[in-house]
């Protein structure tokens, strides 16, 4: 009866071992489904980039046409050339043709000089859509944001997995350390029940008080049964977090117990101030809307590059700077190609309409930006006013336990000289009870809020800050 509440309940017993939030954290990150799920956004995002790359793939084109009828050859075409897209405005493109035939369309005529072969060589060159940027570079510069994107949605994802799994954990610590406090409430009752049996045996005490003692104990071990409850199906709930490297469900064995290092999280001011830059920062949300408003960027540059008339330059040496027989020979003044293509919509009514709906997105998002940014700043104050009121009510908690734990004991003193009754050790005991019961659910909740914080800010552990 003279241990204290910590030695006598928040002691690891010898037959258990600990398991810390830590140790739980770090099988939670490493094994469980929805953190594996979310490192396979990475692929996603590597495969987005690599299908945008693909438009900048060089490309190899083949054309053959024959045409044979009543012995006569019509004609013979064959066009091969290499295409290379780049991430500047023009399109490089080499390339050979081979034509010949009685029917051959004059177009294609190609002297038999070097037997009816030639090559070629070009640029096309945007000088209006297209200069700045077109669909390929932007849908680059997108699937580049995507990945930024996607590392933002893994951070929230892993996030809000480690809130729940926190909270669960401390139900499950708070079940447990309750349960311990009733097996105690358990000892002591059972303790008086035998004391009040033997003195009632002995003429020193009304067999009335036996009946008492008897139903406080009976009360106690209602209560125990209640919490055994509980703490075996807050491990099971735990449970659904723990899986091993091959992704199979754990068990939570009995032999397991929660741990908790009774430190306060105390932030100054400026610490304060600077986990709220942080997170205007770095906070996942707030992340994912910045990137959102440059793909947003993006299209508007897109959408106003339609305002523009298209007017695409084409020209191709030929035979130039080599001819079939590999001679050396440039005059870019002949033996070429040119060619203009221009086009231009005369209202522009769906090019318009489509820079006007991505400017009214981009002021869309930026209000929701800004609104995000006021939540995250408030839900970080809040939970660090929760932090610091509750630690003060723990605090005063702890020592009213204390003092109960005091009345408590001089009370069974008191009865051990007759100078006290069953009545007034029930009502002291079941005060002490709720008074340690309501510390145990305090230090709970306080470590919720710890996380509650964690997550508000948008980081893991305030302890990497």
């Amino acid at each position: 009866m003279g241990q204290t509440l910590t030695d006598a309940i928040f002691s690891i017993p010898d037959t258990a071992r600990s398991f810390s939030i830590e140790s739980f954290y770090y099988i939670v990150i490493a094994n469980h489904p929805v953190a594996r799920q979310t490192n396979l956004l990475t692929d996603v995002a590597k495969q987005e980039i690599r299908l945008a790359r693909g438009n900048f793939d060089p490309k190899i084109e083949v054309q053959y046409l024959t045409k044979n009828f009543n012995d006569t050859e019509y004609y013979q075409v064959f066009n091969g050339s290499l295409a290379l897209p780049t991430l500047l405005p023009f399109d490089p493109k080499i390339g050979v043709e081979r034509n010949e035939g009685q029917y051959l369309n004059p177009e294609r005529f190609i002297s038999n000089q070097f037997n009816y072969k030639q090559f070629y060589a070009g640029i096309s060159l945007p000088l209006g859509r297209g200069l700045i940027t077109d669909e390929r570079r932007i849908a680059l510069k997108q699937a580049e944001l995507f990945k930024d994107l996607t590392e933002a949605e893994q951070v929230k994802q892993l996030n809000y997995l480690l809130l729940n799994a926190a909270k669960d954990y401390w139900h499950w610590y708070n079940a447990y350390y309750n349960f311990r406090l009733l097996n105690r409430g358990v000892e002591v009752a059972n303790e008086i029940f035998q004391r009040t049996k033997i003195n009632a045996e002995l003429g020193e005490a009304a067999p009335i008080d036996t009946i008492q003692a008897k139903i406080t104990l009976q009360q106690r071990l209602i209560e125990q049964q209640e919490a055994l409850l509980d703490f075996q199906n807050t491990g099971i709930v735990l449970s659904t977090y723990l899986w091993d490297s091959l992704g199979n469900p754990l068990a939570l064995t009995p032999a397991l117990v929660p741990v908790l290092k009774r430190d306060l999280l105390v932030l100054s001011t400026g610490e304060l101030e600077e986990l709220t830059e942080q997170a205007r920062k770095n906070h996942p949300e707030l992340q994912k809307l910045a990137i959102t408003l440059l793909r947003l960027e993006n299209e508007r540059k897109l959408a106003a590059e339609f305002l523009k008339p298209r007017l695409d330059l084409n020209y191709s040496l030929l035979n130039q700077p080599f001819d079939p027989e590999w001679n050396t020979n440039v005059n870019l003044s002949e033996n070429y190609k040119f060619g203009v293509d221009f086009s231009f919509p005369v209202l522009l009514r769906k090019e318009r309409s489509k820079l006007a709906l991505t400017r009214l997105k981009i002021s869309g998002t930026q209000y929701e930006r800004n609104l995000a940014e006021r939540q995250v700043v408030n839900e970080i104050n809040t939970t660090h006013n929760a932090l610091v009121n509750t630690a003060a009510i723990m605090n005063n908690q702890a020592s009213m336990v204390s003092n109960y734990e005091r009345i408590l004991q001089a009370e069974l003193l008191n009865f051990e000289n007759g100078e006290s009754d069953l009545f007034k050790i029930n009502i002291q005991q079941e005060k002490l009870i709720q008074a340690q019961t309501k510390l145990v659910k305090l230090m709970a909740d306080y470590e919720k809020q710890k996380a509650m914080l964690y997550w508000a800010a948008g980081v893991r552990n305030l302890g990497a800050l």
